[in-house]
């Protein structure tokens, strides 16, 4: 039996709300066989009765709690939810995006890429690599210049013939932090021999000015190397041989970019470069492989369901 329909002697007026939409001003009811004996409020207390088939109890019920005491306090509680802590949660989502099913990106990685190993999407984080760097998985700038017209040339050799990151899936998307902290790095940025290129030690997110490119890289004996391209015509409808042509998006709250191949990528070895300027790039690359029969990947983030947050008041400072 319904709440409504239950006997009421409540300390304020209710109303029984019939089906046609009228209804009656009563102090206290109870069900009688298939009738309903009635208080009127509107008629001196005179007892009345009703047929209960004709009463809409859904109705009556969802009025006896919208009007019971406390309710209007409650409902105005429930509206007034402090503005600054719906902002933070906001926030805080957009800095951990869904990318998939229970898959949302980290708070403490630079750059990943969505990959599905059987089946199971997975996202993983790509390690900054270069001849020169230690893997890292900051965002670390290691600035060198590129004459826009010489001809291609190497820049970067990366040890080993074959990256130890390895995707399963041809035309999965990059996942770029951008935006958190200034990219030019802090005052006290040091330098290490690079023959002209200058290390810096830059926070975890890169900065949504520069340009990300996939390249291809060469695979020879014992290393991969990744050849010098043409900056101007990044972005424009003339290819490169090694640059792969890519859609590029920022995803709500401006904190991630996201990078996807146009077209599905090659079994081999590739390279996540930032291009700094129409005449520099970030010698320190993201190295990665597209091979469906590789091993999982051992730090792949895998599916998790999200906790529901749950936002409170906030009580204004005494």
């Amino acid at each position: 039996m319904a709440v409504a329909q239950q006997p009421y002697n409540g300390p304020q007026r209710t109303r029984l709300i019939l089906k046609d939409g009228s209804y009656q001003v009563v102090t206290s009811y109870r069900i009688s066989g298939k009738n309903v004996v009635y208080t009127s409020a509107e008629r001196g207390g005179s007892q009345e009765e009703i047929p209960s088939n004709l009463i809409d109890w859904e109705a009556t019920e969802r009025y006896q709690k919208d009007h019971a005491p406390g309710a209007a306090q409650a409902a105005q509680n429930k509206v007034q939810l402090d503005p600054e802590l719906q902002k933070e949660e906001a926030d805080l989502r957009a800095r951990t995006p869904d990318v998939a099913p229970n898959l949302r990106l980290p708070e403490d990685t630079s750059v990943l890429a969505l990959d599905t190993f059987r089946g199971t999407p997975e996202l993983v984080p790509l390690a900054q690599s270069s001849g020169e760097l230690n893997k890292q998985t900051a965002h670390n700038i290691l600035k060198a210049a590129i004459n826009p017209l010489s001809t291609s040339h190497q820049v970067v050799e990366l040890k080993g013939s074959r990256s130890p990151i390895q995707l399963h899936v041809p035309d999965g998307p990059l996942y770029i932090r951008v935006g958190d902290d200034d990219t030019d790095g802090p005052s006290n940025a040091f330098e290490v021999n690079t023959h002209g290129s200058k290390q810096q030690q830059a926070p975890t997110g890169g900065s949504d000015k520069s340009t990300y490119v996939i390249v291809r890289c060469d695979v020879r004996r014992d290393v991969r190397v990744v050849s010098s391209f043409n900056i101007s015509m990044i972005g424009t409808t003339k290819r490169q041989e090694d640059v792969i042509p890519t859609t590029v998006e920022m995803l709500p709250g401006g904190h991630w970019m996201k990078l996807t191949p146009k077209e599905q990528l090659d079994f081999g070895e590739y390279a996540l470069m930032e291009i700094l300027s129409e005449k520099e790039i970030n010698l320190g690359v993201w190295d990665f492989g597209v091979h469906p029969n590789a091993p999982e990947n051992r730090e792949a983030i895998k599916p998790q369901e999200r906790k529901k947050a749950t936002l409170g008041i906030r009580k204004p400072i005494e």
